[in-house]
């Protein structure tokens, strides 16, 4: 029995690992809405939280019972069986969530629980069919098919309901208050924020107290047959308290709503998720137990987890604590928030997900519905209409741009109010939701139905929305695959294998860490560049970027170079890759340019500035070092014949060339020097003097037959694109000492 101790402490090891990561997947569900509207400082939006989440954990005991029974059936299994089960349910868990949180992706931890816990039982089911020589038709006897179908025929039903509800309800809320609506709350407010709140505080005893010990059984029926009752009492309530605040006092009544339903929220994600991180551990440990009080340890099976769960409370306060903490420190909660905020937002700016040909097909068919309906429409009512939806009458002008909300009040409160609404009215009648799909999707239709796609982002908001999606599908596949695999593996490799799982487990995470550092500091230099808006720092920190940008365009050069007169592919393809990060620095710096261009007197002769020659011509070196590096690269992967004795000799001449012109511009930034360019002109004359007379060379080859024509064809490429690369630098570098020469006229 001590080989089960110790994987009964490996459980609670990952329950801890898996808290942390859950919680900072699910942290989306409860934080997104108070923190996209700003509705208050950070830490007291925490606060709120923080006290939700804590309550939630004293209503989860009930829920325990899931993760012993509600997959499969434990009569059917011994002590070794259900502990590999539960063992690959949870490796499973922890490195699928922390694959998500890396990326920034909302996932549904539930429907990660769920596929894991029916991909373990099947397998397992299927051993146990095995070596008793019965055929597949009697698997029902160990696992609850029917119940795992349920949930997921559910949530396909809850993404598209979820989607239809939040943007009716979003639209129909904007067309009342519009985007000015500091006039309309006085109207019409009270009585919006009552069914807001009624819809609210009936989810906390819906979905927040089932499993609670301080509601009986009988209160939680009258309340469930007296639904009608409560709710009309309710909405009479709550639409007298709000009324008096508008009368007597300045309170703005949304901010509590938008708190309140917070609270609720996070109350309901610890009362029925909190299974979903320690519910398998706390069913291993209450496995051990039992065999460990029987007679015949390893041969018992487990009718007792059908028992009801008797959760010890210091370990739900323990698990409270974890997710109070992981809310307040950890990182990656604030990336996967910062995701969904992000393709909510009602501004432009930086996009995290790039375009793809089934978002831009989706965006092409909306834009033709949107005229069909126009041209329906009688063009009074249809003016009327869109006034209502005139987004220049948001005033955001007291805000700076870094704390500037991402959405209103209005749209927080719809947020809420219809994810609380339609999770409470699937708990009513027992089907099983998804927290955060319902969340996520109706977050997704009111920034849809509020305008906030607008022709410059949808394509990108809608690619995003689309990677979120088929996320979970491959959840709900990996979760059970991954989790039939390692069962397996456990199962015939005993504990030696489990240690090395947890081995590979340990380095998998600790290499996404690193990747999710990198990929913040990347993503945190691109925001940086939308939200810059004092002029000194802005113009100061172009110098830095410029430079940064011919550091990174010298090494990708030496790359190609070395790689393709040695035919070192690995370089080549290294090279490849680093073009996407030199474009990615290229929008910073086009960014920062075009931000600049605000502060540009207008007495400045546009002669002397040419801001689109400059914004194209950064475009252009990215873009020319990528077509060079994919070519050199196709050339040796394609195994062509490499470069002639001479062609490696006139490339080594252009190298330096090219290369000692990016040295010498970046001096000049680093210095932020460029009152004289003399030696900058000079250097260019002298590349372009080589390169003619390189490609005179070129020319006199390919007479003499002396080299091979896709040789020929790829070298002269390289002589054409590094001349551009050339005249694009020189752009660059004039157009900054005249934005730099402006900011020193402007200061004088």
């Amino acid at each position: 029995m001590e080989t089960y101790l110790i994987l009964v402490i490996i459980l609670f090891v990952l329950a801890a690992s898996d808290l942390i990561i859950g919680v900072a997947n699910d942290a989306v569900n409860f934080l997104n809405s108070s923190l996209g509207s700003k509705v208050a400082p950070r830490h007291i939006i925490l606060i709120v939280a923080s006290l939700g989440v804590v309550v939630g954990t004293l209503f989860s005991s009930g829920m325990m019972e899931v993760a012993r029974s509600g997959f499969f059936n434990p009569q059917m299994f011994t002590l070794n069986e259900v502990m590999v089960i539960f063992l690959g349910v949870m490796f499973t868990d922890v490195l699928l969530l922390d694959l998500f949180n890396t990326f920034g992706l909302p996932t549904s931890t539930t429907v990660s629980l769920v596929s894991s816990l029916f991909g373990g039982s099947v397998v397992m089911g299927l051993m146990k069919l095995s070596q008793t020589g019965r055929s597949i038709e009697f698997l029902g006897e160990y696992i609850n098919t029917g119940r795992a179908l349920g949930i997921f025929s559910a949530i396909l039903i809850s993404v598209v309901v979820s989607f239809i509800a939040g943007a009716l309800v979003q639209y129909l809320s904007r067309l009342v208050f519009t985007y000015n609506f500091e006039r309309t709350i006085k109207r019409y407010g009270a009585i919006w924020g009552a069914f807001a709140l009624t819809a609210i505080t009936y989810f906390i005893f819906i979905k927040g107290a089932k499993g609670t010990t301080f509601l009986t059984e009988d209160t939680i029926n009258w309340i469930y047959s007296h639904t009608m009752a409560v709710l009309g009492l309710s909405i009479l309530i709550w639409s007298i308290i709000l009324q008096l605040f508008l009368w007597f006092t300045k309170i703005n009544i949304l901010r509590p709503i938008v708190l309140i339903g917070t609270f609720s929220l996070a109350l309901a994600f610890a009362a029925n998720d909190l299974v979903n991180f320690i519910g398998v551990p706390l069913a291993g440990l209450s496995s051990y137990q039992i065999a460990s009080q029987s007679s015949d340890p390893l041969g018992i099976t487990m009718n007792a987890l059908l028992e009801p769960a008797r959760t010890n409370n210091f370990i739900l306060i323990i698990a409270g604590l974890v997710m109070v903490g992981t809310l307040w420190f950890n990182k990656k909660a604030r990336t996967v928030t910062k995701t969904e905020i992000n393709l909510g937002r009602q501004s432009e700016g930086y996009e995290k997900f790039e375009s793809s040909g089934l978002a831009r097909s989706i965006v092409r068919g909306a834009i033709l519905v949107g005229q069909f309906v126009k041209r329906i429409i009688p063009d009074k009512i249809y003016k009327k209409i869109d006034d209502r939806f005139d987004t220049s009458k948001i005033d955001y002008s007291r805000f700076d741009k870094k704390n500037k909300p991402s959405f209103d009040f209005i749209r927080a409160i719809v947020n809420l109010m219809v994810a609380s609404s339609l999770i409470s009215l699937g708990t009513a009648y027992k089907l099983p939701l998804s927290t955060t799909y319902v969340t996520f999707m109706v977050a997704m239709s009111t920034s849809f139905s509020d305008r906030a796609w607008g022709r410059e982002s949808a394509v990108y908001r809608v690619s995003g929305v689309l990677t979120v999606v088929a996320g979970w599908f491959f959840t709900a596949f990996i979760a059970f695959t991954c989790t039939s695999i390692l069962t397996l593996a456990m199962y015939y490799g005993g504990l030696p294998v489990t240690i090395l799982i947890v081995l590979i487990g340990m380095f998998i995470i600790f290499r996404t860490n690193i990747l999710h550092a990198k990929r913040e500091k990347k993503n945190s230099k691109l925001e940086a560049a939308a939200t810059s808006d004092e002029k000194t720092n802005l113009l100061d920190n172009l110098a830095g970027d410029v430079k940064q940008f011919l550091s990174t365009a010298h090494n990708i050069y030496d790359d190609i170079y070395s790689g393709l007169v040695n035919e070192n592919r690995k370089k080549l393809k290294r090279a490849l890759k680093e073009t996407k990060d030199l474009d990615e620095n290229g929008s910073i710096i086009m960014s920062k340019i075009l931000q600049g261009a605000v502060f540009i007197e207008d007495t400045f002769s546009n002669n002397e500035l040419n801001l689109g020659k400059t914004v194209s011509s950064i475009r252009d070196v990215s873009a020319s070092l990528h077509d060079i590096s994919k070519i050199s690269f196709e050339h040796v992967d394609n195994n062509h014949s490499g470069l002639s004795k001479e062609q490696k000799e006139d490339f080594k001449e252009l190298k330096n060339l090219i290369t000692s012109e990016f040295d010498l511009v970046a001096s000049k930034f680093a210095k932020k020097d460029l009152s004289k360019l003399e030696d900058l002109q000079e250097k260019i004359y002298e590349i372009k003097k080589s390169i003619k007379r390189l490609d005179k060379n070129q020319i006199n080859r390919i007479k003499n037959g002396s080299t091979k024509i896709r040789t020929n064809l790829l070298f002269m490429n390289i002589l054409s694109k590094t001349d551009s690369i050339s005249d694009n630098v020189s752009e660059i570098i004039s157009f900054n000492k005249g934005l730099l020469n402006n900011k020193k006229q402007s200061i004088n």
